[in-house]
């Protein structure tokens, strides 16, 4: 993929606000709401945002490191790498989402979950839009981060923001379906 370094970094500001705006609106509902799981092995609303917040606590600080030491100066276009663009497709929202195992300690289920989990997800995608603006001043190809899964693979910045901000995407499309399902059945019993 081969795409203006601006166009990209817009499109992700544009993914990011979306998410906000979403996970702002959650903070209406009931912890009851928020905590309910369609089956025993699904995540709740909750448990999706609290996955990805634990994704962040890795992801945001390592690129604020890997940015801020880079001396450099943009690109103007920005060319994923092969590992990159698998890694972000492979994220990305689909109708019918693919089933991606998720490492243990990325998994949340069975906690005990509250708003503040949500109240962490908001911070987190404000931090990931500074960055992205940010962003705007250094070479997404340049700069590369790691990754929580491997020490030893590093994706460039501009694959690494894809990555994170389609993972977000992909788990407030599962809890929208959750909570879609948790409608459902609560208007049947009325």
């Amino acid at each position: 993929m081969k795409i203006a370094s601006e166009l990209l970094i817009e499109d992700l500001i544009d993914r990011t606000r979306e998410v906000l705006n979403e996970s702002t609106q959650l903070m209406s509902l009931s912890e009851k709401e928020l905590n309910f799981r369609m089956e025993e092995n699904k995540w709740s609303v909750l448990e999706c945002i609290e996955h990805l917040n634990l994704y962040g606590d890795f992801y945001i600080p390592e690129i604020g490191k890997q940015m801020s030491r880079y001396t450099g100066k943009s690109s103007l276009f920005f060319r994923s790498s092969w590992l990159g663009n698998y890694f972000a497709n492979m994220m990305l929202p689909r109708e019918k989402l693919n089933k991606i195992q998720t490492f243990k300690d990325k998994n949340p289920i069975g906690s005990q979950l509250n708003k503040q989990v949500i109240e962490k997800f908001i911070h987190q995608q404000k931090d990931i839009l500074n960055l992205l603006h940010e962003a705007q001043n250094v070479d997404l190809r340049k700069v590369k981060t790691g990754i929580s899964i491997s020490n030893w693979i590093k994706l460039r910045l501009g694959d690494t923001f894809r990555v994170v901000i389609y993972h977000n995407q992909r788990h407030i499309v599962q809890a929208k379906r959750t909570l879609r399902y948790y409608e459902e059945k609560t208007s049947e019993k009325v």
